[in-house]
């Protein structure tokens, strides 16, 4: 097969602009994927350059555990924006596909990036095959490890499809019914009812029918650490773990992210055919949000440790590819600023640390220390001595005792920065390209997309995500056709959606967001899930539904 690629070169001349195309054509086809066995993807959220160099100089100015791995970096925009948000860019990376602002492992019915493809619109919501979905597929064990809550944009982009990223219950539902191997994060509540103290409306508790599938469930590090065996759920918060930075102080019983993705790893190696793991540091982002340096710079740590973790198995391995990266940047961070402006050429290191180093928690960290009481005595002492801030005006404590809650940082950050050399641009995303770090078989270089990191995970491991979208994701009118059946949508209750599939006299009963065909009195198992596209009013789910329901006598 003959290959060409077109690139443009723009070559300057003092008097003009010569534009010259150089066309390259080959033969050879396109080289194989190199193999793996494992795939650990690592990201952290929210976290750009500056972030990383940030921390780099607090922890001592030495190399962290990515830097050797550099090998080029990730281009971040969505389907819609230039400026994406973390749904649409983990959809991406999870699923090779770019998708709208807060959809979740699903095509979008719009696209307004001139280079992205339009979707065909009867393709238009469709769910998508995740890396993940696809090595299960293949055998292959499969983890999700994160600091926020399971059900966050990040890891809900490799195990859940819906068009809000919000919605946390039937998020759950489905990574429930998914099968993975292991699961460590916060977001107990969302899987527990209102009735218990939870979250759901639906009345239904996940944490039951985790321990009917064969779940162990664990809430803290001991416990985790001490579990051996091969489904493991650990939820160490009822909504997102503490930062690292506070921890010790404020919740010593939660692992930190390097312990957990040791655990996951530990356990995902014990399959023979391999493992896919999903690993992310989610709060730099929450602090770059409220411009809080401390957590920039507390789970930016986290995160390097966790990479050196995996990297360390990796290399005795010695068949596992490590994809290092962040899904965007957030607040438009940068070391020097208006303050600098004069001064930047005599700039000294202290004047970067030395504000920072008198901070012993974040600013969440002290919200939580703070409580309810917010006397000006009290704010003073625990703001002065906990983020360092013992110079406080009036005007600062009366502001920072109007914060609302989960506000704190939004006052405390800037106050701290500004006593730095830091400053800010944005409380919301920023859209430059991020740095990409990778270590193992298959490792890329150079300037790639984020969707390439879904194509890549997915040959390195075997597969082609096409044809695993294909087996996983087919309509239900499309895939019963051929028996002779005809298929509803039993919608009695809003939150359970049932899929009723009838052929003469027989009926089958499929629920969705579940992996499960009732018939005749039996419950099967699939490898997949059912997924209802709530915009469209249509159903998918796996082949291996028919091919059940044909062997079960349908």
């Amino acid at each position: 097969m003959t290959k060409r690629i077109l690139t443009r070169w723009a070559v300057m001349a003092p008097h003009a602009v010569a534009v010259v195309l150089l066309l390259v054509v080959s033969s050879a086809p396109a080289a194989a994927a190199a193999p793996a066995k494992n795939v650990i993807v690592l990201m952290t959220d929210g976290t750009g350059t500056t972030h990383t160099t940030l921390t780099r100089w607090y922890m001592g100015g030495g190399l962290l555990p990515q830097d050797p791995y550099i090998v080029g970096a990730v281009r971040t925009f969505g389907a819609d924006s230039i400026i994406t948000d973390s749904a649409p860019a983990a959809t991406a990376f999870a699923t090779g596909h770019k998708t709208d602002d807060k959809f979740i492992g699903v095509l979008p019915p719009r696209t307004t990036i001139p280079s992205v493809v339009p979707v065909p619109p009867s393709e238009e919501y469709k769910p998508l095959a995740s890396v993940l979905e696809g090595a299960k597929l293949y055998g292959k064990a499969v983890g999700l490890v994160a600091t926020s809550n399971i059900q966050h944009a990040s890891p809900a982009a490799y195990s859940a499809h819906w068009p809000v990223r919000a919605n946390y219950e039937e998020i759950g539902k489905q990574q429930v019914y998914l099968d993975l191997d292991v699961v460590l994060s916060g977001g107990r509540r969302y899987l527990i009812p209102e009735a218990d103290g939870g979250a759901r409306k639906d009345g239904q508790n996940l944490l039951d029918v985790l321990r009917r599938r064969g779940y162990t469930i664990v809430e803290t590090a001991q416990e985790m650490k001490a579990f051996h065996g091969q489904r493991l759920w650990g939820m160490f918060a009822a909504d997102d773990l503490a930062y690292d930075m506070d921890r010790s102080t404020l919740h010593p019983e939660q692992p930190s992210l390097a312990e957990m993705t040791s655990k996951a790893i530990e356990l995902l190696a014990e399959n023979p055919n391999g493992f896919f793991l999903f690993v992310e540091a989610s709060k730099v982002d929450w602090a770059a949000h409220v411009n809080d340096p401390i957590g920039v710079i507390s789970d930016t740590r986290a995160y390097a440790e966790a990479v050196g973790t995996a990297i360390e198995f990796a290399q005795r391995d010695g068949r596992t590819l490590v994809l290092c990266f962040a899904d965007h940047a957030t607040g438009g961070l940068s070391i020097g600023g208006g303050m600098t402006d004069r001064s930047y050429p005599t700039t000294q290191l202290e004047q970067l640390l030395a504000p920072l180093r008198k901070a012993t928690l974040t600013a969440e960290g002290v919200e939580e220390l703070l409580g309810s009481d917010r006397s000006p005595e009290r704010v003073r002492a625990i703001v002065g001595s906990r983020y360092g801030l013992d110079d406080l005006t009036d005007a600062n404590v009366a502001a920072i005792q109007k914060a609302g809650r989960g506000s704190l940082g939004t006052v405390i950050g800037p106050l701290l920065s500004q006593r730095s050399i830091l400053a800010w641009t944005t409380h919301g995303h920023t859209g430059e390209d991020i740095l990409l770090y990778a270590y193992g078989p298959n490792k890329p270089a150079g300037l790639i997309d984020n969707t390439r990191l879904a194509t890549l995970s997915a040959e390195s491991l075997g597969f082609d995500l096409d044809d695993v979208d294909r087996r996983l994701f087919v309509e239900a009118g499309a895939l019963f056709a051929p028996l002779g059946a005809t298929v509803e949508l039993d919608c009695r209750d809003p939150a359970s959606p049932v899929l009723v599939v009838s052929r003469e006299h027989r009926v089958a009963r499929i629920p969705c967001s579940q992996n499960v065909v009732l018939f005749a009195g039996r419950s099967f198992e699939m490898t997949g899930i059912t997924v209802y596209a709530p915009n469209t009013g249509k159903v998918y789910l796996p082949r291996q539904a028919a091919e059940i329901l044909q062997s079960a006598g349908f």
